[in-house]
């Protein structure tokens, strides 16, 4: 036991404390948007200090129907919750006849089998993710919970012999010690803690604190401590007792802090205190679950805060409150979660675990959330962007952290990132009149983000498979010469007919059909099959290519640049290295190319900080690249998404910084950052410009892929409609070749 802790003034736990909870968990404090569900009152012990259990006479049924459960689990859903909180007491039907009777007559054999039922029936019906707090459980009943929900909680309290745990036989010490280490053994994220004031004294709560520390040491399971201090109630044994004392109470915060491993999350109960961000000083990050919908059952003399006003008080703190789910980041894994648990995590999860907050889905119809307003700054992020200088780009570290941003973090990075867009290419906002030919949907490939190929796996066939004839091909590329394309994009499937010869034919037949039309083609998975298949060097290949008429690559087949990523994404297609390789030796032969990035489907900032990395590296090894766009992943029709192995795309927030990173990042290496307005929207691309942004790519005749996956928002943009979405701006529309040269006269901001 650390007996120093035990003379160390408060004020010195404090500010250690608080060290060590912003060095593990920074400057973001967490709270759980839930809905409190008490599945039954009912319980066999009887606590010193509780009102939620009470008698079976008092009560109208023993338990919640499934109906009721439902019900409530619904109504949270629409006014946004992600968490089901499921509160009960422990194990009544072994005091009350009535409540046996009622498990009997349903079928279910105990308490833990019903929650668990209800438990199941709320993630498949509802997406909301249940946290159980169904007591002392064993080994069996652990894991039949834990296939229904996404993390379980039973507070120690405490290890000592007090009077308010006499009549409680689910409280001793060894019981409780028993179910945190059989959780442990079951890999479940798990929620403890301990109740100050009920008759414990310091030394006690250190070695509660010791007894939780040295499981999660064993086992790594416990996901957060929760420190509540005790409030007495009228009607319970212990209405006369003195509530928490203030300096035990935050002395048993910090000293948690510094007890516990530094990963686990430190939680105070935000409704039993007056003011509940003055606990932020002693090492909290967590604030639990807070309720729009329903009251606090355990507490219902302690109404929730305004979470406005509480975001407010974090704010002026410095720090910033940010939603989260039941289970935390660190434990959203497979080894701690079910499959099915684990596909509704995903489902509702940001790129870093924590709540994705959005309607805004990139493809989607929904507007995006309105500017942050937050003040708090964080010194990171200030110590990062103080180093910026154009040329110089960022490491693997400062990138991972500039997107892990939130807060007014997003809106500076935002600005200084527009500043820099003044400054390297000025207002104008370029277009390319294209038309995008998509010459085949048949593919051998087996990427499991795309809804437009088709073979005999796919799982969502939208039209039937197509190959567009050489003739028809060119007719499309005559159309778009009519139409005022000077560009026209081919990609299509890996056609399990085509030879090598097949993609010089296509370049041929373009070129035959507009003879100054410019070929923008070929993905770099195209590239290597073709070489592949004809047997001849990349290089060797491309000049083939090149000398018929292609002019530039599309950077597409990306995706994300390293190859743990795509073992998920696309596992046998081309590594990171081939893709890399492919457009070092078209920038050999004097093909210029872009870059892409397809972000937001199941991998984390540091994936894409490893993208903007490796391909920073290349720009400055061949200087070939002219432009990066950032492709949000759009997932309503994906396979990926369907099987519940994705997220439903980046947030906005992410948007927004995938554009701006990028652009301070390649800030005097490639000058072009591209908007994806199929992706993002009118209102986004706005918000994008805004945000570092400088092009908005191609008006894109026939766009198919997006539109296969489930995004909404067109197949073409005439410029009209450009010119629609720029003019709030006040900046020119200018029309652009495929290289940046102007095509024509700008059209100002207000002209249509």
């Amino acid at each position: 036991m650390n007996d120093t802790l035990l003379s160390t003034p408060l004020a010195t736990l404090a500010e250690r404390a608080y060290d060590v909870a912003r060095t593990a968990h920074g400057p973001v404090v967490t709270y759980s948007p839930m809905v409190f569900i008490p599945l039954t009152r009912l319980c066999r012990d009887r606590c010193g200090y509780c009102t939620f259990a009470t008698a079976p006479a008092r009560v109208s049924s023993p338990y919640m129907s499934l109906d009721e459960v439902m019900a409530l689990a619904e109504a949270g859903r629409r006014v946004g919750v992600s968490e089901a909180l499921f509160t009960l007491g422990e194990r009544p039907e072994l005091r009350y006849d009535e409540a046996a009777r009622w498990l009997a007559q349903r079928g279910y054999r105990s308490t833990v089998d019903y929650v668990a039922n209800a438990a199941q029936m709320v993630l498949e019906g509802t997406g909301l993710l249940p946290h159980v707090n169904a007591g002392a459980l064993y080994d069996f009943e652990l894991r039949q919970v834990r296939a229904a929900s996404a993390s379980q909680g039973m507070m120690i309290e405490t290890l000592a012999d007090v009077p308010a745990h006499r009549l409680a036989p689910d409280k001793t010490p060894e019981r409780r010690l028993a179910t945190l280490e059989a959780a442990g053994r079951e890999r479940i994220p798990f929620t403890t803690g301990l109740l100050v004031g009920i008759g414990e004294n310091r030394r006690d709560r250190l070695e509660s604190l010791e007894a939780i520390a040295a499981s999660h040491r064993r086992f790594g399971h416990v996901q957060e401590v929760i420190i509540q201090n005790f409030l007495p109630k009228p009607r319970t044994a212990m209405a006369s007792e003195a509530p928490c004392d203030d300096e035990e109470f935050r002395w048993t915060i910090a000293v948690a802090r510094l007890v516990l491993p530094p990963e686990i999350h430190l939680q105070a109960p935000p409704n039993l205190s007056d003011n509940p961000e003055e606990l932020l000083r002693y090492g909290i990050d967590d604030f639990g679950g807070i309720s729009p919908l329903t009251l606090d059952h355990v507490n219902p003399e302690r109404a929730w805060p305004a979470l406005d006003r509480l975001a407010e008080l974090v704010d002026e703190a410095g720090l910033i409150l940010e939603p989260r789910l039941s289970v935390y980041p660190e434990w959203s894994t497979d080894e701690f979660l079910d499959p099915g648990v684990k596909s509704a995590v995903m489902a509702s999860a940001d790129s870093m675990g924590l709540l994705r907050q959005d309607l805004w889905t990139s493809g989607g119809e929904a507007s995006p959330p309105p500017v942050d307003t937050r003040r708090a700054r964080t010194s990171r992020i200030g110590e990062i962007l103080g180093r910026f200088d154009v040329g110089r780009g960022f490491s693997r570290d400062e990138l991972t952290e500039l997107f892990r941003a939130r807060g007014a973090d997003v809106e500076v990075i935002a600005t200084l990132a527009d500043e820099v867009r003044r400054e390297l290419v000025g207002d104008d906002v370029t277009y390319v009149v294209n038309r995008n030919i998509n010459y085949t949907n048949v593919c051998t490939f087996r990427c499991r983000f795309c809804a437009f190929s088709k073979g005999p796996l796919s799982l969502n066939l939208r039209g039937e498979p197509y190959l567009l004839t050489l003739d028809e091909l060119a007719d499309r590329v005559r159309e778009a010469r009519d139409r005022g394309a000077t560009e026209v994009c081919l990609q299509g499937g890996i056609h399990p007919s085509f030879d090598g010869d097949y993609y010089v034919e296509v370049v041929r037949a373009v070129k035959s059909a507009v003879p100054d039309m410019h070929v923008h083609a070929f993905s770099a998975l195209e590239i290597f099959e073709g070489a592949r298949r004809s047997e001849q060097d990349l290089e060797t290949y491309l000049r083939r290519l090149r000398d018929e008429g292609l002019k530039t690559l599309p950077g597409t087949a990306a995706e994300i640049l390293r190859d743990d990523v795509r073992a998920h994404l696309c596992p046998d297609k081309i590594s990171a290295a081939q893709w890399l390789e492919v457009h070092r030796a078209a920038h050999r032969v004097g093909l210029r190319s872009n870059i892409t990035i397809m972000f937001g489907a199941l991998e984390d900032p540091s994936a894409w900080a490893e993208h903007l990395v490796v391909t920073r590296d290349l720009q400055r090894e061949t200087g070939g690249f002219t432009e990066f766009v950032p492709l949000p992943f759009v997932h309503m029709a994906t396979p990926l998404f369907l099987k519940g192995l994705a997220r439903r795309g980046p947030s906005f927030r992410e948007a927004i910084l995938m554009h701006a990173v990028a652009r301070l990042h390649y800030a005097g290496l490639i000058n072009n950052i591209q908007v994806s307005w199929v992706k993002m929207g009118v209102e986004g691309s706005r918000r994008l410009l805004r945000a570092g942004a400088n092009d908005v790519g191609g008006t894109l005749m026939d766009e198919n892929i997006s539109r296969a996956a489930g995004a909404v928002h067109g197949q073409e943009m005439d410029v009209d409609s450009l010119v629609d979405l720029v003019n709030p701006l006040g900046r020119p529309l200018v029309q652009r070749s495929t290289l940046y040269g102007v095509v024509e006269t700008p059209v100002s901001a207000g002209e249509s």
